[in-house]
């Protein structure tokens, strides 16, 4: 627990060590993850000589954008089998050596068959660990104000954008130099890093985190272990005879996961379990469950169509040396590592009078609108004309001013998860959060697709109006919003 001081402010070496040591973890998870991603697309795309597969675009986008939503989705799997069948500490323990292992598949098996294995075991990996960390996040800051809690996991966040930083750069330089499979390769390092890590700091983590919070009967699990397997196989049936091609996967995943959230809302509202001030609380998450999906989807861009746009329209060459494109999409997470401890000191000291969750969420999609505006505005004095490319600097300044946006969406998202959820459905909100970037990853595949079929200039008009449009709509809200968030709490 943080300790108790006489204001509500709290400074960065005041959080528990508890928290730098789960951090820390998902720094290197973050790493193997957004190593991967950074040259995923790539990896599709590129031709064969250059070692890719040498797929469509639509493909490639289709395939990152439901590998990207699966991650997500995967997590509400995770965030049931942490409450029902298994404590949050260890399934953040075995979800990490599956991930590991399936960044060792892609290191070694190559081809498409390579691909499918080891995203699969990501997927499932990555579900198991990332909802019950985050739980365990909020156990650790339990009993906060609403500034202390969005500190303990902006620092969280901050983390999580290190090792998305770090990540592209490792793996983008191994990639640029050595190949993929390389770059695979060292994503696994990262993970191993992450289990070392958390192995060593498992036993200063609190009791209540060894605790299954509500077990299920073993034969009702076994069950649906198998209802489970069923699933998978026919998925991976409906796959391999091409009953769904490469690009209809994002389409998919899409469907899926506004399922799966639909349920969960409907599953919350209607509960006898949850008193009236809950639903309400849920009930406004709605809108914000939503903004956060397409923001995401706005931000993800990064991993499909901003990297079609990089490698096809920006000099990339300096003294004869090819940076690689991971290094420049990298830069919107580094803007979001650099502004996150100045941001976090302003909430610190605001406790619960600072802007609420619905200003923030607001303010960070209109940074994000207003990134595409120059990102539009640099395709016009750079038109698509045979020896003009768009110059590397003007690239660089749309990605930090979208990534720096991400500290008012992705931490305040996991502390209002943490801190509104009803009672009876306290990890099922932190995984109904999870979906938001389920949602992103699978629209930006979509929007990668999108992006080649319509010229650049409209297709960037059409962003900036979705950004700024919702940034407007939220902040007009906001106030009701937040309202109606805090019913029942103090």
């Amino acid at each position: 627990m943080l300790r108790e001081t006489s204001t509500s402010t709290i400074s960065v070496n005041q959080l528990p060590c508890t928290i730098w040591g789960l951090a820390f973890t998902e720094l290197w998870e973050r790493f193997s993850f957004y190593g991967l991603n950074g040259i995923l697309t790539l990896y599709l795309y590129f031709n064969l000589q250059d070692g890719g597969l040498e797929l469509p675009k639509a493909a490639a986008a289709g395939i990152v954008g439901a590998y990207g939503g699966s991650v997500y989705l995967a997590q509400l799997l995770g965030a049931w089998l942490g409450e029902r069948v298994m404590s949050p500490k260890w399934m953040v323990f075995w979800g990490g050596l599956v991930i590991t292992a399936g960044h060792l598949v892609l290191a070694v098996i190559p081809g498409i068959t390579g691909v499918a294995v080891g995203l699969v075991l990501i997927i499932l990996g990555t579900g198991a660990l990332k909802t019950n960390i985050t739980n365990i996040v909020g156990i650790v800051v339990d009993g906060r104000d609403e500034g202390q809690r969005d500190v303990g996991f902006a620092y969280f966040y901050l983390a999580i954008n290190v090792g998305a930083v770090l990540g592209p750069m490792s793996t983008g330089f191994v990639q640029n130099e050595w190949g993929f499979h390389w770059g695979f390769g060292l994503a696994a390092i990262g993970m191993t890093g992450a289990l070392v890590q958390y192995v060593v700091s498992m036993r200063k983590l609190p009791e209540r985190t060894n605790v299954v919070a509500r077990p299920i009967a073993r034969a009702r699990a076994l069950g649906i272990a198998v209802g489970a397997a069923l699933v998978g196989t026919v998925v991976g049936l409906l796959l391999a005879t091409g009953s769904v091609r490469a690009e209809q996967l994002a389409s998919v995943a899409t469907v899926l996961i506004l399922l799966a959230a639909a349920w969960y809302f409907i599953m919350m509202l209607s509960a006898k379990s949850v008193s009236r001030d809950e639903k309400r609380r849920v009930a406004a998450y709605l809108p914000l469950f939503l903004a956060a999906g397409v923001y995401f989807g706005l931000l993800f861009q990064q991993f499909t169509a901003i990297t079609f746009l990089i490698t096809e329209r920006v000099d990339l060459v300096i003294g004869g040396w090819s940076m690689p494109v991971p290094w420049i999409t990298m830069i919107s997470q580094l803007s979001a590592v650099l502004i996150t401890p100045v941001i976090a000191r302003f909430w610190g000291r605001s406790g619960n009078d600072g802007p609420g969750a619905p200003a923030k969420f607001a303010l960070g999609l209109v940074q994000m609108g207003l990134a595409y505006v120059l990102m539009m505005v640099a395709l016009i004095l750079f038109p698509e004309t045979p020896g003009v490319q768009i110059p590397l600097l003007l690239v660089i300044v749309v990605m930090i001013v979208a990534g720096s946006s991400e500290v008012f969406i992705g931490p305040i998202g996991l502390s209002l998860a943490t801190r509104i959820g009803p009672a009876a459905f306290k990890l099922q909100l932190i995984g109904l959060n999870a979906l938001t970037l389920a949602l992103g990853s699978s629209i930006s595949g979509l929007l990668g697709q999108l992006f080649e079929v319509m010229d650049p200039v409209p297709y960037f008009v059409v962003i900036v109006a979705i950004g700024l449009g919702l940034g407007v709509a939220l902040w007009l809200f906001r106030t009701p919003l937040q309202r109606a968030l805090s019913a029942g709490l103090r």
